[in-house]
């Protein structure tokens, strides 16, 4: 069993002992405390809180527990039943919410669950929130409604075209322009919600033929419910039998995206955001942003449209700040996470989809064409496992200063360039390791980068 509590939400495996596992008591403690930041932090007399969840098989018992937790403390909640994490997040300021919670966790396995806790914005909560939050829990410092002021529940299915509808009004979704390509579209959603999401969307962009592959939101993940090349063969096969032009491949929360092209191929979760960036930015002059261990082809298409690039601390939080203090047109992750404040600051798959839509049909290339129009990088990922006793900051300075002549940025671990090539380093947060990401114009030349980095640290250790 495992139940790990941190500062942007509480996420563990169902089942076991109290505190070791996602209990029913864990469930209900954490959102206890966090109705208990919503009346800290807020003066209304009567709170609201938007909750959703995926399809997963727990979903049902913990929603039962969170929405009854929050009548509990006499906190109104609307209920959107099954939805997705971007529409969760665009909900909350539409519904004039205190805060919202999505019970998803995202791309790990059957087992799992969590929930992922919002402001009053739709925003995920900021590290110091979080740490109240799990104080509160620690403490069982909770208050609770008398009998007259409990909470009421609405149940509310209008979301998944209130949220469709949004992505569609947006500057540079090309209705027209889609439905002129006559696009054969594959869409696997991992029997998740996206399955009643993404081919909604889909049709409603004018897409001539979607393919759905599983679409069913029972929980039962056909597949490792990640993204990643090695757990989409099915769609993969399913495209290129069809002759589709493109498959679209969604988390079980909806947030990030992957995309299949035409001949089978993977476009790559990297160059998701890198595409849909590339046709934002030519509609929509600025600045963008992605985590330290996303690919340097975002800053290639960035200063290739004249605007300027940063990068933030890894986590979706980070990005936000980091977007907000640039005033960034559009960012995001390297997990297929697009996030575009001209609808909402949080990864949102389904605004991914119509923008690369929009692009494949304007930009008259295949998938693979398109692809290969961007620079080529490729990531490595490593990790090197040391002994407690070991100093893991101590060791990323001194890394640091053995570059000291490279560009080198220590907002989070130390990310070291060398040319278009770059490594970073960071430690993780809860085991004795050092994560290495490393990038390079080749897998064989990102691996050497990485296997020299690795050389240094076991020489300082």
């Amino acid at each position: 069993m495992t139940l790990i509590k941190s500062i942007s939400g509480i996420r563990g495996t169902i089942g076991g002992t109290v505190g070791e596992g996602l209990t029913p008591v864990d469930t209900v403690k954490f959102t206890a405390a966090y109705g208990m930041w919503l009346k800290k932090n807020s003066d209304k007399e009567r709170l609201t809180v938007v909750v959703g969840r995926d399809a997963r098989i727990s979903g049902e018992m913990v929603r039962n527990l969170v929405v009854g937790t929050l009548q509990g403390m006499g906190i109104d909640v609307v209920d959107l039943g099954l939805s997705t994490t971007p529409t969760v997040e665009v909900a909350v300021p539409m519904e004039g919410a205190a805060g919202g919670i999505i019970l998803t966790a995202s791309h790990n396995p059957k087992q799992w669950n969590a929930l992922k806790l919002l402001n009053a914005k739709g925003e995920f909560i900021s590290a110091a929130d979080g740490q109240y939050i799990l104080s509160v829990a620690e403490e069982d410092a909770y208050s609770f409604a008398e009998v007259t002021e409990l909470g009421n529940v609405v149940e509310n299915d209008t979301y998944l075209k209130k949220h469709i509808d949004a992505v569609l009004a947006l500057e540079g979704v090309d209705v027209e322009a889609i439905r002129a390509a006559r696009f054969k579209v594959v869409c696997d959603c991992v029997n998740s919600s996206g399955g009643i999401f993404v081919p909604e969307l889909l049709k409603a962009l004018g897409v001539e033929q979607v393919e759905e592959l599983f679409c069913e939101p029972t929980g039962h993940f056909p597949h490792n419910p990640e993204p990643l090349p090695e757990h989409l063969t099915d769609i993969s096969e399913k495209v290129v039998e069809l002759g589709a032009h493109v498959g679209f491949v969604v988390d079980p929360d909806v947030d990030r995206l992957a995309m299949v092209c035409e001949d089978g191929s993977m476009f790559g979760e990297e160059y998701t955001l890198v595409a849909v960036a590339d046709y934002v930015l030519s509609i929509q002059s600025g600045n963008t942003v992605s985590n330290l261990s996303s690919t340097r082809a975002l800053r290639d298409v960035t200063e290739n449209h004249g605007g300027t690039y940063s990068a933030s601390a890894v986590g979706e939080v980070n990005v936000v700040n980091q977007m907000k203090s640039v005033n960034a047109v559009i960012g995001g992750e390297g997990n297929g996470g697009v996030i575009y404040p001209g609808l909402h600051y949080g990864r949102d798959a389904l605004v991914g989809i119509a923008f690369f839509l929009s692009h494949l049909a304007k930009s008259g290339k295949t998938c693979s064409e398109l692809k290969k129009s961007y620079p080529e990088y490729h990531i490595s990922k490593n990790k090197i496992e040391l002994t407690p006793e070991i100093d893991v900051d101590d060791l990323l300075v001194k890394m640091k200063n053995k570059y000291a002549d490279q560009p080198v940025n220590d907002v989070d671990g130390v990310k070291i360039e060398f040319g278009s090539e770059w490594v970073h380093l960071r430690k993780s947060n809860t085991e004795p390791i050092i994560r290495i990401y490393s990038e390079s114009s080749s897998i064989e030349k990102a691996n050497a980068l990485a296997d020299r980095i690795k050389s240094d640290v076991n020489e300082f250790v």
